[in-house]
């Protein structure tokens, strides 16, 4: 049965956003959508997502948006620069050396990304020895459109644990989730660092109101292995985590 939705809601939702002024797409939940827009990756996992809102698992203007609206309806939502990825700020567009490019084997041309001292930015323009670099988000400045299809609230508890498992980088094909009585076990196929469970068991309580406590286990299997393999599999669920947004 359909309802309106609330701040804190767990929401699986299928959306797709485009540049408000062109048309362009830049991010779809549809296979399909990202085949007919020519913007498909093979390496994309397409599917509906699970986010909390209210909790910027989304753009703030998207995400301000669905609190009140119902579930098993289709909105339209148009979104201004400073909602969405943010006004341009001239500060990040940069003059650098073209000479610096060539010594790194690089030849900068327009629509090249680079990562420079740890920012990622777009060639703007190359002229002779100086090439400009915009380090502001590529849609920065830009007003966006997000179609969204809300489906369903999720009210699940451990949908709810690999939905922000999820959000925080983590392929939850191989880790399982149970949870019992607000106490939530998380089990990963190897050992992981206790930082990285510390910060993972900070966002789960953080997000999900319901939660009293969360633990991990580790697959019994993966408990036979050498402390190499171990040590191994921590470094690669380690690196498995990327900030987020949402």
């Amino acid at each position: 049965m359909a309802g309106a939705i609330n701040e804190n809601d767990f929401v699986e939702l299928d959306y797709t956003g485009k540049v408000a002024d062109s048309g362009e797409v830049f991010d779809t939940t549809s296979a399909e959508v990202a085949k007919e827009k020519g913007v498909f990756d093979e390496h994309a996992a397409y599917r509906p997502a699970v986010v909390c809102v209210g909790k910027r698992h989304l753009i703030i203007g998207l995400d301000k948006q669905l609190v009140g609206k119902e579930i098993e309806k289709t909105y339209t939502f148009r979104i201004p620069p400073e909602e969405a990825f943010g006004k341009k700020n001239p500060k990040l567009i940069q003059l650098i050396s073209t000479a610096k490019f060539r010594q790194q084997n690089l030849q900068p041309f327009p629509g090249l990304q680079v990562n420079i001292d740890g920012l990622v930015g777009t060639v703007r323009t190359v002229t002779g020895g100086r090439t400009i670099v915009d380090f502001n988000h590529p849609l920065s400045g830009r007003a966006v459109e997000y179609t969204v299809t809300l489906k369903r609230v999720v009210a699940d508890a451990a949908e709810k644990v690999k939905a922000v498992l999820r959000l925080l980088g983590i392929n939850t094909g191989s880790v399982a989730v149970s949870v019992a009585e607000g106490n939530a076990v998380v089990e990963f196929p190897q050992e992981a660092p206790e930082q990285l469970k510390k910060d993972i068991e900070e966002k789960l309580k953080s997000t999900i109101s319901e939660l009293k406590s969360v633990s991990f286990t580790v697959r019994a299997a993966a408990k036979d292995e050498s402390k190499e393999q171990r040590a191994d599999g921590a470094a690669a669920a380690a690196s498995a985590v990327t900030p987020q947004q949402p």
